[in-house]
């Protein structure tokens, strides 16, 4: 029997390993990915934690995004065949070398750009496009606020913005090298949220329109003064907590709007419209090398356990890698 190499995990809590296990075969209308490079994501480490358990079907191994080469196709596929160069966004199953993926959460790449570097962008993408673009209507001319500005999510989340039209970025980061980060991909004001009270200044500088964040915890006050009138803002994580004491007068007065989302148990069919709305509106300005990747480092597979805990001490820019 065919099998293939994951980095699994049996309890919530232990420390992945390597073990073989039968190959997946692909169902109706997925494809299966000889695995080039898999993305790192928060959602890894909450999943691990025992906190974020994958939607029913999905694989309990951890990964949530791949690019590499299609090596094998199911029954009613219509768009990719195998040698085809792709890149996934997943439910899980990515920390292998072989996973399947429906076809239509799958982006082409075409011959000369970096395989492995466009593993960078599926998770970020879709998320942005699905909280920023959709649910909150960032429109050209608008003010956005991104918190994680340097975060795997943060680093695409200021150059789509850029690229939509948005004239005003605000950034927030933890240091200054970050800070010239964040400039660099687009933001017009980066802000130390160590050094600096981001919601004093964006409110000076006349506020935001839609604010995208992460933390939670204290933020959730702090983004709401610092929205503008008719603001929108949207949580995709609460890293700092999920209760907070809020005083939602400033929510009435200024007619806000708080929405929170997630991406990975949305039906299939969602994912797609995601999939078509980011192939049209971005991913050329990533093919032409507008929007970039940012990678932080690359970790072999086995060494899954150590790419996680980079990725869970903070200080990582971008995005981090494993290789199979």
């Amino acid at each position: 029997m065919t099998a293939t190499m994951h980095a699994a995990f049996a309890p919530a809590g232990e420390k992945l390993v390597l073990t073989e296990m039968p190959r997946t075969t692909p169902g109706p209308g997925e494809v299966q990915i000889e695995v080039a490079a898999a993305g790192l994501n928060r959602a890894d480490i909450a999943q691990k934690a025992g906190a974020y358990p994958p939607p029913p079907g999905a694989s309990p191994i951890l990964g949530l995004e791949v690019s590499g080469i299609v090596s094998a196709v199911g029954p009613g596929t219509e768009r990719y065949k195998v040698g085809d160069r792709v890149a996934a966004l997943l439910a899980g199953g990515g920390y292998a070398t072989h996973v399947c993926a429906d076809e239509g959460s799958v982006l082409p790449v075409p011959s000369g750009f970096d395989l492995a570097l466009a593993c960078c962008f599926p998770e970020a993408l879709f998320t942005v496009w699905a909280n920023v673009f959709d649910r909150a209507g960032l429109k050209p001319g608008e003010t956005f606020l991104c918190h994680g500005a340097t975060s795997g999510i943060g680093v695409m989340a200021l150059q789509m913005a850029k690229v939509w039209g948005a004239p005003k970025i605000f950034g927030t980061a933890g240091s200054e090298e970050k800070c010239a980060l964040a400039r660099e991909l687009g933001a017009t004001r980066a802000i130390n949220y160590r050094e600096e009270a981001f919601e004093e200044i964006v409110k000076a500088e006349g506020g935001a329109d839609v604010t995208l964040d992460m933390v939670g915890g204290e933020y959730i006050q702090k983004n709401i003064s610092a929205a503008k009138l008719d603001g929108r803002i949207i949580n995709i994580a609460y890293q700092d907590g999920f209760a907070a004491s809020v005083n939602f007068a400033p929510v009435l007065m200024k007619r806000l709007s708080l929405m929170a989302t997630t991406l990975r148990a949305r039906p299939v069919p969602e994912k797609r419209r995601i999939r078509d709305a980011v192939e049209r509106d971005f991913w050329p300005h990533v093919l032409s090398g507008r929007i970039r990747p940012v990678l932080d480092g690359t970790f072999p597979l086995a060494e899954a356990e150590a790419a996680l805990a980079r990725m869970n001490h903070g200080g990582h820019s971008g995005k981090i890698l494993l290789k199979p």
